[in-house]
This record gives C-alpha cells, structure tokens and sequence, in this order.
C-alpha cells in the first residue's frame, strides 16, 4: 500500500540540510530500484516536501522513513501516513 512521508520543516541550518539532500534523493532512486515505486518532491525552498513510496506494512514504511538520510540525520520535522483513497 502507499505510504508518504510529509516533511515539515527544516530545523537544522540550510547548510547542514543542503548537505543531506543529495544523499536523500539518492535513497528515492535505491527505493525505486528496490520496486517501491517512490517519488520526492519539495515545495519549499527549505524543509516542506513528500517521499512517497510503496510498503507491505507500517512497520516497513517506518523502517523506510527512517533510512531517508533527511530524517537520519534529523534534518527535518516529518509526519509518516497511509495513502488512502477516498471514494465518495
């Protein structure tokens, strides 16, 4: 099922987040190699975006948030959730 990881904010400095983003979106491309068909997009110059990706379970999505070098090395306030379709 689909997960996403909302990123709030940054709360390092922009230079020590700079720093991690290259290695984050080298993780994007390791997950989609592994099939998890995952995306990343930002919205914000600095902090505010998505990695969304595919997991089997919560327990997987968490193990898969938490590997985001962004997140590793606590460079970002995030929120991990469910993609769930609503229907009406």
């Amino acid at each position: 099922m689909p997960w996403f990881v909302k990123i709030e904010q940054g709360i390092v400095d922009r230079p020590t987040f700079d720093q991690y983003v290259p290695a984050h979106r080298a993780y994007v491309e390791q997950l989609i190699a592994q099939g998890h068909q995952a995306k990343t997009g930002y919205w914000a110059e600095y902090g505010g975006g998505m990695l969304l990706f595919w997991a089997k379970s919560r327990a997987e999505a968490e193990a898969i948030a938490a590997q985001d070098p962004l997140i590793l090395h606590q460079c970002v306030r995030y929120e991990l959730h469910e993609w769930r379709l609503v229907v009406a």
